[in-house]
């Protein structure tokens, strides 16, 4: 086989979706530094609706820098949060929440690599608010990143399944964070492993059976006398 790989262009890429405004969910976050040492969070947009519903639409990210604030305020208003005064917010408060999105690819070179790459952006102000922006918040996931767990973190499941239960008693979605003893993750934690596990849907908790009625000895019948 003989064949000119010059005309060949050396790109990779990573987009899933095509150019267009998608409504979106943010489906997980990774928390992180900037280069100027800034908090920076990172997280996937996916695509909750249509034809490409569940595909990565693009990764973007929140700088909690002075110059990255402004655009963190919008995002976060589309994302359906209340950003009016001094506001408590964490990470795994955006999972969950629904905005529309514009994104569209951009080529760029990769440092370590030397290969052009393509990835979907999102513009500057490329979000806009949806109709129930806050989402469905999934609680198992949520509730097991805040506590430092992962899937596979223990042999027994059922602590993870208890995490969901303690944030779902305590928490009103995206109006505050976690409080278990003296309101830090420790206590969150050591109620976590003294909570009653929560059982996986599809699991049907069985039904205690009352116990059987106790016999009662009955005297043998006596034949009457025939004499």
């Amino acid at each position: 086989m003989k064949f000119d790989f010059r005309g060949v262009d050396e790109v990779q890429s990573y987009v899933f979706v095509p150019a267009d405004k998608y409504l979106c969910r943010v489906a997980e976050v990774r928390p992180g530094t900037a280069r100027d040492g800034s908090v920076r969070w990172s997280y996937r947009l996916e695509v909750a609706e249509g034809a490409y519903f569940g595909r990565t639409a693009a990764w973007d990210s929140l700088t909690w820098s002075d110059r990255g604030v402004g655009r963190v305020k919008h995002v976060l208003q589309a994302l359906g949060v209340d950003t009016h005064g001094v506001v408590e917010i964490e990470p795994l408060h955006l999972v969950g929440r629904r905005a529309w999105v514009q994104v569209q690819p951009e080529e760029r070179e990769n440092a370590l690599t030397g290969m052009r790459e393509v990835r979907n952006r999102v513009p500057y102000m490329g979000y806009e608010a949806c109709d129930g922006a806050r989402g469905v918040p999934p609680p198992d996931m949520v509730v097991v990143e805040d506590v430092g767990l992962h899937e596979g973190a223990h042999d027994d499941e059922a602590e993870t399944y208890a995490a969901a239960q303690v944030f779902e008693a305590r928490v009103e979605w995206g109006a505050s964070t976690p409080a278990g003893a003296a309101g830090t993750r420790e206590g969150l934690a050591s109620e976590v492993l003294t909570s009653e596990p929560k059982r996986k849907p599809g699991r049907p908790r069985k039904s205690p059976q009352p116990p059987a009625p106790a016999q009662v000895p009955t005297k043998p019948a006596v034949k009457p006398s025939t004499s």
